[in-house]
């Protein structure tokens, strides 16, 4: 015999919260229905399975066997409704309250001038709080609704991450430098120029990996400046101080002004992605939720770097 699974699915949820409820009458206020209505199609429930779930008398509704054999699938049945229901609340509710938010400086420099006072007229009701600092926060330690981070993420179940974007990663120069120390034909040329890079976490300069169609190339190159800050690496590009390796999101300002052009634009290096990290101990709340759409809203319209002029 087939089963209707829409009727049955519904039918068993109704058997929860009878159980639940402890009656047919107070599941029946809960559900908004009439009482017969609910007794109704317990019944058809029964007579789909073929066996009685409850015991009924004038005095007490009991489970058989059978029926608390069905409780538990019941129940989980009904904690999905119930979250699907809350997220259906949680997206409706107008977002509110203090959203504290963690993100590299460079990003926010990047990103929230122009954001933030877009943000603050579409949603009054939020006060935002911003940590610029280039330590990782404990989101559920120190109360932060959100993190921005950079890169691969370790593993971590009490987190929860959004991708927000790819930086295209290669090189760039000034044209004073290039005019004064030559235009690279290739990455092997790159060992004969001063190059700025950036730092990892732990203080050590990255390597640079360049890939062009099949084509890989990787070494360290030769200079006396790096940092920790993709924006301080443009800006020292931009002054003339050697070739930069950075993501090019942050130099399309200058590549645009012709402050900065590209370098050996058929390669690139590894794009790194940017994440929106989020706790999972909670429904994620309507302002984090509205902000981290805004984000990757005003990213996805940013220019895209590699239409940026080029250094040939």
């Amino acid at each position: 015999m087939s089963i209707n699974k829409p009727a049955a699915a519904a039918d068993l949820m109704i058997f929860a919260r009878v159980v639940e409820a402890g009656s047919f009458s107070a599941a029946a206020m809960r559900l908004g229905l009439p009482k017969s209505s609910v007794s109704r199609r317990v019944a058809a429930f029964e007579a789909r399975l073929g066996e009685r779930v409850f015991e009924r008398s004038t005095r007490r509704l009991a489970l058989t066997d059978f029926g608390r054999s069905l409780v538990d699938h019941g129940r989980r049945l009904v904690e999905a409704v119930d979250a699907v229901d809350a997220q259906a609340e949680q997206r409706r509710a107008r977002p509110t309250g203090v959203l504290r938010v963690s993100m590299p400086g460079d990003f926010a420099m990047l990103t929230l001038p122009r954001l933030l006072a877009g943000f603050s007229r579409r949603h009054p009701a939020v006060e935002v709080q911003l940590d610029l600092s280039p330590r990782h926060v404990d989101l559920l330690a120190e109360g932060f609704d959100l993190a921005v981070r950079m890169g691969p993420l370790p593993d971590d179940t009490s987190l929860v991450a959004r991708r927000l974007v790819d930086f295209e990663t290669g090189l760039v120069a000034s044209p004073d430098y290039l005019a004064r120390r030559g235009v690279p034909l290739g990455p092997s040329d790159l060992p004969r120029h001063d190059g700025l890079t950036l730092l990892t976490r732990d203080g050590q300069p990255c390597a640079w990996l360049l890939q062009c169609g099949d084509e890989r190339w990787e070494g360290r190159i030769g200079g006396r400046l790096s940092a920790n800050s993709m924006g301080t690496l443009v800006q020292l590009a931009t002054a003339g101080a050697g070739i930069a390796a950075v993501s090019l999101h942050y130099a399309v300002e200058q590549l645009d002004r012709g402050g900065l052009v590209r370098v050996l634009p058929g390669w690139l290096m590894p794009a790194v992605p940017a994440w929106a990290v989020m706790p999972t101990n909670r429904l994620i709340p309507p302002k984090t939720r509205v902000f981290v759409d805004a984000l990757r809203r005003y990213l996805a319209r940013r220019l895209t770097p590699s239409e940026a002029s080029s250094a040939t």
